[in-house]
């Protein structure tokens, strides 16, 4: 990995209306002056979902650009090369993958759906923004690794480890 430029960085689930949403927003908060965040889905909705947008909103993030798209915009000629690709739900964890020009480091960071959560909109609201945290807490240690010091394999075991050690605390 080589310093001076700016990491792209592409969160998958699978509707890409609400986790990967989250995630890639979080990303350009906090890092935006070293990483790009991007987000895309397998089977992609139709557009984030209002609760993600309005938590967003609520913590001072600019929404105007987030849209729910499918994964093939990233795998076409023309399209930002991935440094690095993360699943954050199981389903598309799962899933065939397209191929991803210059093979990025991969790593899966499985959060609970928020768009599942039943009950009255304030705990729907709190579920967005449970996901929304623990989304936070798997990037901010990610954008703190040495990627300039890191080769590929290194970094990848890395943020794997991020994933994983985080959801084995439950959070």
């Amino acid at each position: 990995m080589t310093e001076n430029r700016k990491y792209n960085v592409l969160f998958l689930c699978t509707h890409n209306s609400a986790r990967s949403i989250l995630a890639e927003a979080a990303l350009n908060q906090l890092a935006g002056d070293r990483f790009v965040g991007y987000s895309a889905g397998s089977h992609p909705g139709t557009a984030p979902t209002p609760y993600a947008i309005a938590l967003l909103n609520s913590q001072g993030i600019d929404t105007q650009r987030l849209r729910s798209k499918s994964w093939d915009e990233f795998a076409e000629d023309g399209s930002p090369q991935m440094d690095f690709i993360f699943t954050v739900c199981d389903d598309a964890a799962g899933e065939v993958c397209p191929i991803w020009p210059g093979h990025p480091a991969k790593a899966h960071w499985g959060v609970a759906d928020p768009s599942k959560a039943e009950g009255s909109d304030e705990e729907k609201r709190k579920a967005f923004l449970q996901a929304f945290v623990q989304m936070k807490k798997r990037i901010e240690p990610f954008t703190n690794l040495p990627l300039d010091k890191l080769d590929r394999l290194a970094v990848q075991q890395q943020a794997q480890s991020i994933g994983t050690s985080l959801r084995e605390k439950g959070e």
